[in-house]
């Protein structure tokens, strides 16, 4: 990704983090970034575009934690618990993750929209324009990673090992909606959780 188009990125999340996005403006994201409102619009095309596109990186960043967290050389059930570890993670330090996780984006955030067949002149941005996963979509993409880096191609349709993994999903999910009411940290109640009942066998 060009330098300016990530500049400008984390120019919006951080705006975003200050004030809704109604009242994010572009003449003050291009600022932030050092770039010209020109610059800002030829990456983007419009402000709904850089919505799209912040929503992509944003969800992109939170599958590649998830490839990662399954990357690691542990048991299965210590690699679903690390994916349930960063969904929660992720969840409580990103508002645009835990909309995307959830389907609850509220007012203060961009909501997620397609365009079709986007003629942007930019890769990246026809990539972005073609939306985010919903949270149905973005589950089903978690599972079925899990689902491959744990039981390789010849367990793709063990049914046990993908309602595993699944579950693994929704068992961090129900800690980003209802959070833990104590002081326990929410990624060590799932891991816990899910060691002593997702029994997946390689």
């Amino acid at each position: 990704m060009p330098a300016a188009r990530e500049s400008l990125l984390d120019a919006a999340y951080t705006a975003l983090a200050r004030r809704p996005w109604p009242g994010v403006r572009m003449v003050d994201v291009a600022a932030s970034a050092g770039v010209s409102r020109q610059t800002l619009y030829n990456e983007f095309g419009s402000k709904d575009g850089l919505a799209r596109a912040l929503l992509r990186r944003e969800t992109d960043g939170y599958l590649h934690g998830v490839e990662r967290a399954l990357a690691q050389e542990r048991e299965p059930a210590e690699r679903l618990a690390a994916v349930a570890a960063w969904t929660v993670g992720a969840a409580r330090a990103n508002a645009l993750v835990r909309a995307a996780l959830t389907d609850c984006w509220g007012e203060r955030l961009p909501a997620p929209s397609r365009v079709g067949g986007s003629t942007s002149p930019v890769p990246a941005q026809r990539r972005a324009d073609a939306g985010v996963p919903s949270a149905a979509e973005l589950l089903a993409l978690v599972r079925d990673r899990a689902v491959l880096a744990l039981g390789g191609r010849g367990r793709t349709r063990d049914p046990e090992l993908a309602l595993a993994c699944e579950s693994a999903v929704r068992l961090a999910l129900s800690y980003v909606v209802a959070p833990a009411g104590n002081d326990d940290d929410p990624a060590e109640l799932v891991r816990g959780a899910i060691g002593r009942w997702v029994g997946v066998r390689p």
